[in-house]
């Protein structure tokens, strides 16, 4: 069997998420699996670096699958982005060691969230985006942001409500650029809880709105408590920048 891995950009926006669902085709892993299948007249199960939440975009989603066809990859290559949706693209194939897992083996990602801060909202940039027309502290929200790197319970900043999993993650950076209008948070740690992203970026919005101090933050981490940090943002903003191996 070979071991095929695979860099997968996709817009997420009419999808219900990455992982394959049951009473839907409108999935990342579903689309790509039924086109696999087509190629190889094989059953094929992807295993992707991440799970993609309902409108989340990817840029280097990373993702695996094992397969007994004997095509050449620039073949391969070519019929997933022939026969793939248009919003979703195999930029690149290789064949790697039977071990490696898109998953088990990631040992960094880094997760974009956009935020478009201007009065009116951007028609080109609002499936990529979260318009805000308040203005946003953005040095408030580099303070806050500060202390959340490092490793920490994220028990405050996931919607994960299992006891078993832990809750301990580390970020090694959150960096936050604004030009004209447009605020890029850049989340780089070794994994992330579900919804975390979202849940940090809609509280770091809070401290640059105001309406928390950035020196609270160490007390919401502390607290172990969801209803601490502030609201999950939607989905449309947030894009899997890349996976660290």
């Amino acid at each position: 069997m070979r071991n095929i891995k695979m860099i997968i950009q996709y817009d997420g926006s009419k999808y219900y998420g990455w992982q394959r669902l049951g009473d839907t085709d409108k999935t990342i892993q579903g689309k790509i699996e039924g086109v696999l299948k087509r190629m190889t007249n094989e059953d094929i199960e992807i295993i992707g670096a991440g799970r993609t939440d309902a409108g989340v975009h990817a840029l280097n989603q990373v993702a695996n699958f094992h397969t007994g066809c004997d095509k050449p990859i620039e073949y391969m290559l070519d019929f997933c982005n022939r026969y793939l949706p248009k919003d979703i693209v195999i930029s690149d194939m290789c064949e790697v060691n039977e071990r490696f897992h898109a998953r088990y083996n990631a040992k960094a990602k880094k997760y974009l969230y956009r935020i478009w801060n201007g009065k009116y909202h951007n028609p080109f940039l609002g499936k990529y985006s979260y318009h805000i027309s308040q203005e946003i502290n953005v040095d408030l929200m580099r303070k806050a942001g500060n202390h959340l790197v490092g490793e920490h319970d994220f028990t405050s900043f996931t919607t994960l409500k299992s006891k078993k999993k832990s809750k301990v993650k580390k970020i090694y950076s959150i960096d936050i650029d604004k030009r004209d209008n447009m605020i890029e948070i850049m989340f780089y740690g070794n994994s992330f809880l579900y919804n975390m992203v979202r849940i940090i970026t809609g509280t770091l919005i809070e401290v640059g709105l105001e309406k928390i101090e950035p020196d609270t933050v160490p007390d919401i981490l502390k607290g172990m408590d969801r209803s601490l940090a502030g609201p999950t943002v939607p989905p449309n903003g947030l894009v899997l920048y890349d996976v660290e191996y």
